[in-house]
């Protein structure tokens, strides 16, 4: 399974994720604000991050843009965890390439979903990839 970067300023939320992570068979790193956050992408290249919005030192969206703007993390998925559910939020977070948008309070089983949305999709894709190079001269 992958690794999943978690980062929270809520420590129980944090905890509660990684802990709900660990149980699927998934290695997981957390992060309790956004420059943490950062550090970590880069020293642990996670499969996937779920990132809080409005957390410390750098927000979410922050991160998200520091993450796109080198090549080498731009085809890790980023999830959004967040209180703020109205569209104006969700549509920024989209268009800054986020891949998904949870929001708070949610289930176990919304997280679990997000996650093998992204990473089904993204193994997919290299799948598909790796098939296509099959074929190259």
């Amino acid at each position: 399974m992958g690794k999943i970067l978690v980062i929270e300023d809520e420590p129980d939320i944090r905890e509660e994720v990684m802990s709900w992570l660990e149980v699927e068979g998934y290695a997981v790193v957390g992060a309790a604000n956004g420059r943490q956050g950062l550090e970590l992408i880069y020293r642990e290249r996670p499969d996937l991050i779920l990132c809080d919005i409005n957390i410390p030192e750098m927000d979410g969206y922050s991160v998200l843009i520091a993450l796109h703007s080198s090549p080498d993390y731009t085809h890790i998925p980023f999830i959004f965890l967040s209180a703020s559910a109205d569209i104006v939020s969700i549509r920024e977070g989209m268009n800054l390439g986020a891949d998904g948008y949870i929001t708070k309070p949610f289930t176990y089983a919304e997280v679990i979903a997000a996650i093998e949305l992204r990473l089904g999709d993204q193994e997919q894709m290299q799948a598909h990839i790796d098939h296509l190079w099959e074929f190259a001269p």
